[in-house]
């Protein structure tokens, strides 16, 4: 979105948090949930994929505008609608959520990169041309 709109955008100041696991981490819940019938005994349980409990949006748009090479801008709440399309619900909530619950639970210890980590190693292809 980002590539095609122009830039790597936020709302306000960007404060707004999103957790974040490692995608790898993910698949290692789901098999350890899966592993102890987790769902057979508590059909009802929910775990929080979660390695970080709240990343910036700011922090994600800056990695980004700096991977893509485009500019990061702040938008206005009415601005948003129009750069992220349905998307703009989600990109000016604040979602910081914990597994403490789940590592409890299920001994789940995340080992994988943090997200801006990720990102910033992330190999960012080259912008398509016509």
């Amino acid at each position: 979105m980002a590539r095609e709109k122009g830039a790597s955008a936020y709302i306000g100041e960007g404060l707004n948090r999103w957790p974040a696991a490692h995608v790898l981490d993910v698949s290692r819940l789901y098999r350890l949930a899966l592993e102890r019938h987790e769902a057979k005994r508590k059909p009802d349980s929910r775990y929080n994929a979660v390695a970080e409990e709240g990343v910036p949006m700011r922090e994600i748009a800056e990695v980004i505008g700096r991977g893509l090479k485009v500019p990061v801008v702040s938008l206005s709440h009415e601005e948003a609608q129009t750069h992220f399309g349905w998307l703009a619900m989600f990109a000016g909530s604040d979602m910081p959520a914990s597994s403490a619950l789940t590592r409890q639970r299920l001994g789940w210890h995340p080992t994988g990169p943090e997200l801006i980590a990720d990102l910033e190693q992330m190999h960012w292809p080259e912008a398509v041309t016509h």
